[in-house]
């Protein structure tokens, strides 16, 4: 971990928009005795630069880089043991972020009601969730407002304990000691509205055996 420094060496540093200079003051002071500053001033950018190349609309853009950049600052204090771990941690990986992987993380979230923590991304990430994908869960009740695409990023990847592909190839890092699945799933994008509910119930399927799946090895431990 960097040696915390104060917020008060970030005035020379070159922001894009004054928004991320003032995240980055508030991130280091959040995240003191964790992270310095320089170490939070790069997250940021990266984190905003990354999502930037994908937004078509950016009146979301910091609140969406907000969200992002703390994850991935949770994620990497997780791994290094200088944050709590005390939830299952599972990653859902697909190609653009914007189906099968946001439609797994939400019913996940909707159905563990607070007994693990979920994050998803994508190895090629899109600009904007399927319409579809939206349309199916709400009709079961699960929202997908706040949701977007975001890229997959090693930090997440080594703070999960649970890591589930569905059409990534190659793109996620193999790390010894995590559980790895893959989900053969149809990909949304090329169904129609039928088709994609398919996939949403197959989904509820899969989450629910992993999710007992945890169950008993939690009961177990």
């Amino acid at each position: 971990m960097s040696i915390p420094t104060g917020a008060q060496g970030l005035p020379g540093l070159a922001y894009p928009e004054a928004s991320l200079k003032r995240l980055s003051i508030e991130l280091t002071e959040k995240y003191a005795g964790t992270f310095g500053a320089e170490t939070v001033h790069r997250y940021v950018l990266e984190s905003y630069t990354a999502l930037l190349r994908t937004a078509k609309v950016r009146s979301h853009l910091l609140a969406q880089t907000t969200h992002f950049v703390n994850e991935r600052l949770t994620a990497v204090a997780q791994a290094a043991g200088a944050a709590a771990h005390d939830l299952p941690e599972i990653l859902y990986v697909c190609e653009q972020n914007a189906g099968r992987s946001q439609m797994a993380a939400a019913i996940t979230t909707h159905l563990a009601a607070g007994r693990v923590h979920v994050r998803s991304a994508g190895s090629v990430p899109a600009d904007r969730l399927h319409p579809a994908v939206v349309t199916v869960l709400a009709e079961v009740g699960i929202p997908l407002e706040d949701a977007y695409p975001k890229p997959l990023t090693d930090d997440v990847v080594q703070a999960a304990d649970v890591v589930v592909t569905m059409g990534c190839g190659d793109a996620c890092p193999l790390y010894p000691g995590k559980r790895y699945e893959d989900w053969s799933l149809a990909d949304p994008s090329t169904l129609d509205l039928d088709g994609v509910r398919s996939v949403r119930d197959e989904i509820i399927g899969h989450v629910e055996g992993l999710l007992a799946s945890l169950e008993r090895r939690h009961s177990a431990v």
